[in-house]
């Protein structure tokens, strides 16, 4: 069966590996403690019916034999002696008795075939006389003349014949069960540990940071496991050290003939119309290479601090506003994040040249409080992006050509300030804005206010 069909029987079932296997170590610990128990009740029946048995037709036949050889005299003081040291009551039998037949179970069935067998099959049974409860058989006193008989009730306590329910073996048998089940649960978290390590460490790695070393230790299948994942992670950095290191040296050697292939063509003499458009290309390639440089860096060294979000939109829009654009800004208080001051302001400024170049007017900018978070939204009346594309669009190099007819760069701006916002433990969303238009919004963590 599969996981979606078990899911939709057992819709309350757990998710987590630790507790499936947990409950399903529970279910057959209990499911063999009832087969076992199962198996020694049949066994156990056919024993403890010939037992009773034996011990029933025992005890008749000594205080039949003891009625019969006692002096008459004697015989009420010996009855009372047997009802009080024995707990043995001899009563006279008569065909208008009221009884109470036993219990049909398999013991008390095998019981009084073993009992009529050696009594007689006139032996009669019952689990109350004339409303007094006990173990009651009846037996016959034949007298020396063959005609004549007397039939008598005995009641046997109940505790000699009838077994109680064993609740001892009952509370040592769940105390046992408990034992098992605390050792699986040790076994099945002490598997589970290292697993959720794991899964914590490929989130950081998902964030582009570098997980700790995962312990090696345990189980062959986790240890390999946690190798495999070390190894991988020492190989994701030495791909982005290379990448960094091959990216770096493209713009060395790019940027160097791309500002003697600009002079050469300011210097050319053509055109004025076919110099801007040439120098406007040059331009274009320079800031793709920048691009790429951008992208390929994680966090510039900076360690996470508190940052007042509502002054690096301030300072933003004052910059933009010496370029003769009006950023507008929105925020109350002071709303302060854990952020890499440097890294989310190129995040921002991405956002805002994005903004400009697909809307064709600067954007607004929105700091609040959300779900816990500091929120900062970069707002603008463009042309948006459609609801599905949403999560494509934060991919490398993906542009909405239907959308947006720009042409211009190479697709990384968004996959840039997705990278930088996850690396500062954050979370970036696209959602269409109210009457039209984008809000890309980036939430980070609150910074924890300062002992007073």
């Amino acid at each position: 069966m599969s996981l979606p069909r078990l899911r939709t029987l057992l819709p309350g079932s757990p998710r987590t590996l630790l507790w499936r296997i947990f409950l399903l170590v529970a279910v057959l610990m209990l499911a063999s403690v009832a087969v076992w128990s199962a198996i020694f009740s049949h066994f156990d029946q056919l024993n403890r019916g010939r037992q009773t048995a034996q011990t029933v037709v025992s005890i008749i036949n000594l205080t039949r034999t003891a009625l019969l050889n006692a002096d008459p005299a004697l015989r009420k003081d010996l009855l009372l002696d047997l009802a009080t040291l024995e707990g043995i009551r001899i009563y006279p039998a008569e065909a208008e008795d009221k009884t109470t037949p036993l219990e049909d179970t398999a013991v008390l069935r095998r019981v009084m075939a073993d009992v009529r067998l050696q009594l007689g099959a006139d032996t009669r049974f019952a689990s109350s006389w004339e409303g007094l409860p006990g173990f009651w058989v009846s037996f016959r006193i034949e007298a020396d003349d063959t005609t004549e008989h007397s039939d008598f009730w005995v009641m046997l306590p109940s505790d000699r014949i009838i077994r109680p329910h064993a609740l001892e073996w009952m509370w040592w048998g769940a105390a046992a069960l408990s034992l098992a089940m605390l050792g699986a649960y040790m076994i099945v978290s002490r598997l589970n540990r290292p697993l959720k390590a794991l899964a914590a460490a490929a989130r950081t790695v998902g964030r582009g940071e570098v997980p700790p070393r995962q312990s090696e230790n345990g189980p062959t299948e986790l240890a390999d496991l946690a190798h495999a994942f070390n190894q991988m992670s020492n190989d994701l950095q030495q791909l982005d050290a290379d990448r960094a290191l091959i990216l770096a040296g493209v713009s060395h050697d790019l940027r160097t003939p791309l500002a003697r292939l600009r002079l050469g063509v300011e210097m050319c003499g053509a055109d004025p119309a076919d110099v801007d458009a040439m120098v406007s290309d040059i331009e274009d390639m320079d800031r793709i290479i920048g691009q790429f440089l951008e992208f390929s860096r994680i966090d510039g060294g900076e360690t996470l601090c508190p940052l007042d979000l509502g002054e690096l939109a301030d300072e933003l829009s004052a910059l933009y506003a010496r370029r003769g654009m009006n950023v507008s800004v929105r925020h109350d208080g002071k709303p302060v994040a854990l952020a890499r001051p440097q890294a989310l302001r190129r995040a921002v400024t991405n956002l805002i040249e994005n903004a400009i170049n697909y809307a064709g007017a600067p954007p607004e900018l929105e700091v609040r409080t959300e779900e816990g978070r500091m929120a900062l939204h970069v707002l603008d009346r463009g042309p948006g992006i459609p609801p599905e594309e949403t999560e494509k669009v934060k991919r490398p190099f993906t542009r909405l050509e239907a959308a947006r007819s720009n042409t211009k760069g190479s697709g990384l701006g968004l996959a840039i300030v997705d990278r930088i916002v996850r690396g500062q433990y954050g979370e970036f969303r696209l959602a269409a804005r109210p009457g039209g238009g984008l809000d890309a919004a980036i939430l980070l963590q609150s910074a924890p206010k300062n002992p007073s």
